[in-house]
């Protein structure tokens, strides 16, 4: 085994170069990851944004009429009333077989 026949100002040199690659991945990484990471919040939020969507159209459908931006605190007083007086909002959304049943009665079962 004999000695390296390179300096130790070439081998600096290498392991600089070698550091610098790594540190060009490591930033193209983190862009990758930013851009996955910004690509889930935006599946997020259409997923979101459908769902209440969806909630809204299921109140007018129920009123028979467009809900005023007015009446939303309406909405939202009536909901709470109903959860301070035994929780009837709640109780009617948790799944169980009874609410099941009316949901498909009433349609609502095919709603995605």
């Amino acid at each position: 085994m004999g000695k390296s026949t390179r300096t130790y100002e070439e081998r600096i040199l290498e392991k600089d170069s070698r550091i610098e690659k790594l540190a060009q991945e490591l930033k193209h990484l983190e862009a990758q990851r930013k851009q996955l990471q910004k690509r889930q919040k935006e599946e997020e939020r259409k997923i979101r944004t459908h769902r209440l969507i969806e909630i809204g159209a299921a109140v007018e459908s129920v009123l028979g009429r467009c809900i005023e931006l007015e009446e939303i605190p309406k909405l939202i007083a009536f909901l709470n009333k109903q959860e301070m007086n035994g929780k009837f909002f709640s109780k009617a959304m948790q799944k169980s077989p009874d609410t099941d049943i009316i949901r498909e009665e009433v349609g609502e079962s095919g709603v995605s």
